[in-house]
C-alpha cells in the first residue's frame, strides 16, 4: 500500500504546518486513519485520529488544543493542521489505519510510506 504525506518542512516555533496524506480508496475507504509521529530517537507513537465517517477525532494530550485531524473521503485524503508547533514536535510524520479511534490505539505493522519531516526551531 503506497501512502504518500507530504506538507513538512522547517518552521519556527510557534508557527503552523498542514499535512496531507493519500491512500488508495481500496485501503482508505471506511477506514479509521491517524496521523503518527516519530521523533529522533523515538518509537512512533500516535498522535491523532479520525473515524472513518469523520464524526470523531481524539488527540494524545500534548497535541490537544493545537492539532486538528480531518478527512475528505472523496479524495481519500486524511490532512493534519499543526498550529503553535513547539521544538518537541519535530519528527517524521506517517498517515495509517488506527485500530481504534476512541482509545488511540495504533498499528505497528503493514507498510507505513516515507512519511514527511517536520522540523520545528526554537
Amino acid at each position: 500500500v503506497q501512502l504518500q504525506a507530504s506538507g513538512g518542512g522547517l518552521v519556527q516555533a510557534g508557527g503552523s504546518l498542514r499535512l496531507t496524506c493519500t491512500a488508495p480508496i481500496s485501503f482508505f475507504e471506511h477506514s479509521d486513519m491517524g496521523w503518527y509521529r516519530q521523533a529522533p530517537g523515538k518509537q512512533r507513537e500516535l498522535v491523532a485520529a479520525i473515524t472513518g465517517g469523520g464524526d470523531q477525532e481524539n488527540y494524545v494530550d500534548f497535541v490537544k488544543g493545537r492539532f486538528s485531524i480531518s478527512r475528505d473521503n472523496a479524495q481519500n485524503t486524511v490532512f493534519l493542521q499543526m498550529d503553535s508547533l513547539n521544538v518537541e514536535d519535530t519528527g517524521v510524520y506517517y498517515c495509517n489505519r488506527v485500530r481504534n479511534v476512541a482509545t488511540m490505539t495504533g498499528i505497528t505493522f503493514g507498510s507505513w510510506g516515507r512519511g514527511t519531516l517536520v522540523t520545528v526551531s526554537s
